[in-house]
């Protein structure tokens, strides 16, 4: 993204307008303050680790959450801190790019100066750039990696599996790849990653009957004459947060006593570090490091948490465990340096990297074997649908702009009361004045049970939905947060309180204005049923139906709930 001087000085005083103030050295010079992508080895034991990139092959916008709220003992901690209160825990300064990477704060006017973030090209020279210093170091993939957009989707995920080969791949973890199905996956471990030499580990996956492992729970490797392993922990809630049909003969589960044993197995034959490669999510993360010994740091992801720096977290036997996640859609990579003497830790150091595509060529063969992906299927990506004067985005406890519109499609077009969209968490940005093509309503909706609905449901059942989704995300206990963030809800106005329990959390429901009947019926629209045999139209033709005929979408009115119950200052919200 080039500017010309017009260009430059509108950002300036847009930036001066909202209180921004860029780092000048980086805007005036057109690029990252001195050294940035330096980052010398601090050991000689490294890991690089990306994360939730949700088939994002190109660079994109993605802005960062301004509700991440963290409920009993994980209230106000890291990775609930959002905006200023991230930035004062970690000493950024305001109006870096580093506080524009890890924050919503300022993005529109920050994005136009540092431009987009992630693509597979541009993450590739900086694979490859720290994989220079460290020879012999692992990228780590803790998957969420095969879905998310039109061409993962349409290639059956064989577009991201050459990517991630490309990218050099090393060990890899799994959550939304499982929604492609048992067989599609098994063809993919026993064939494509087999051959390029890709560990695929998850020591949660076991079968139903006897209880065998689906895949390897770990896997040994030698860095630098070092014995390292990997163990894998797969998302643990799977067959709950999607369909289950998809794969039937797997169970999965945490497992913190499968979790140990493997871990001791590691260590018993030879490994000097164990790290744990997770898609459990940060809470439920930080809550295993306490349970389990001799892991020395967990690799997470799912909750799409770009966290600065690792949480120490002790162990059982007083041990320390380092915990990180490497938030989402190729943003980010982690990099983490372990110096080992005499077969014992004495050191680490870890760097969460931003990927700013205008700062980091894009690796020409990546570059090519992306476009040669995409090249069938330009003419259907680049379909206008509308212009958005409005600002969509999605991610956050509640709702955000893009659900919104989703919703407000649903309902318009399937003549519903009210509306439930799923509360997921990946889905690409969009800027004021943008067009909103069909490759960026996929990147909103593209999976793989897209049926769209339209349901009867008495307004008890309505609660009764909204409490348990609501219960997944605000269980005192982080074991019993089995799902993304909470549903979006649309035509329905409703008041929640985090810290009560489940069935007590939502109150005041109202839809145009007067209370919902419990006894009533309602017809209200929704999409992505997990039950099999579920029909209906896919979501993204409900919604490009209504886009074409708005063409241009502004005034989106986001539905927000009244959030109560919470302590004055809760560093993980502002609204």
């Amino acid at each position: 993204m080039s500017m010309n001087r017009r260009e430059f000085l509108q950002v300036l005083a847009a930036a001066a307008a909202s209180g921004l103030v860029l780092d000048s050295r980086a805007v005036l010079a057109g690029d990252l303050p001195a050294h940035y992508y330096d980052a010398p080895p601090a050991g000689n034991v490294s890991f690089m680790h990306i994360t939730d990139t949700h088939a994002q092959l190109m660079p994109i916008w993605f802005r960062e959450p301004n509700v991440n709220l963290g409920v009993g003992s994980m209230a106000g901690k890291v990775p609930h801190l959002v905006g200023e209160h991230f930035l004062k825990h970690y000493g950024i300064k305001p109006g870096t790019v580093d506080a524009h990477a890890f924050t919503y704060l300022d993005f529109q006017t920050a994005a136009k100066t540092y431009g987009k973030v992630g693509g597979f090209a541009h993450l590739k020279t900086l694979v490859d750039k720290v994989r220079g210093s460290r020879p012999g170091s692992l990228l780590l993939d803790g998957g969420d990696t095969w879905q998310g957009s039109a061409t993962a989707l349409w290639t059956n995920a064989q577009d991201m599996v050459d990517a991630c080969i490309a990218l050099g791949v090393d060990v890899m973890t799994p959550h939304w790849e499982s929604t492609y199905g048992a067989k599609r996956v098994m063809e993919i471990v026993n064939n494509d990653f087999k051959k390029a030499g890709i560990d695929f580990v998850a020591q949660n996956i076991v079968t139903n009957d006897f209880g065998d492992q689906v895949f390897k729970p770990y896997t040994l490797r030698e860095i630098n004459g070092v014995t390292v392993a990997v163990v894998g922990q797969a998302f643990p809630y799977t067959p709950v947060a999607n369909p289950r049909y998809m794969v039937p003969d797997w169970s999965f589960g945490i497992r913190d006593d499968n979790m140990q044993k493997w871990v001791d197995e590691a260590r018993a034959k030879g490994a000097k570090i164990v790290v744990v490669l997770s898609h459990n999510g940060m809470d439920v993360d930080l809550k295993m490091a306490s349970r389990v010994n001799g892991v020395d740091a967990i690799f997470g992801g799912h909750t799409h948490d770009g966290v600065y720096q690792p949480v120490p977290v002790k162990t059982p036997n007083g041990g320390t465990c380092l915990v990180t996640n490497a938030g989402s859609n190729g943003k980010f990579l982690g990099v983490m340096d372990f110096d080992v003497k005499n077969g014992k830790l004495v050191g680490w150091k870890y760097r969460l990297l931003p990927v700013f595509a205008n700062f980091l060529a894009a690796d020409a063969k990546m570059d090519g074997l992306i476009k040669n992906i995409r090249a069938p299927y330009e003419a259907k990506l680049n379909e206008v649908l509308a212009v958005s004067d409005d600002f969509l985005y999605r991610r956050g406890n509640f709702n955000g702009t893009w659900d919104q519109l989703i919703l407000d499609a649903l309902m318009a077009v399937k003549g519903a009361d009210a509306g439930f969209s799923p509360g997921f968490r990946w889905g690409t940005t969009i800027l004021p004045g943008e067009s909103i093509t069909m490759e960026k309503l996929m990147d909103q909706t593209a999976i793989t049970y897209p049926q769209s609905t339209l349901t009867n449901m008495k307004g008890s059942m309505i609660k009764t939905i909204m409490e348990d989704v609501c219960d997944n995300l605000f269980n005192d206990d982080p074991y019993y947060q089995q799902g993304g963030d909470m549903v979006r809800v649309g035509g329905i106005q409703y008041t929640v309180n985090p810290t009560q329990t489940i069935g007590k959390r939502i109150s005041d429901m109202k839809l145009n204005g007067k209370p919902v009947d419990p006894d009533k019926t309602y017809k209200v629209a929704g999409w992505a049923p997990v039950a099999e045999g579920a029909q209906g139209v896919p979501v993204w033709d409900v919604v490009a139906e209504y886009l074409r005929d708005k063409k241009t979408i502004k005034g989106v009115k986001l539905n927000q709930p009244k959030v109560v119950g919470l302590p004055k200052g809760n560093p993980g919200i502002v609204l």
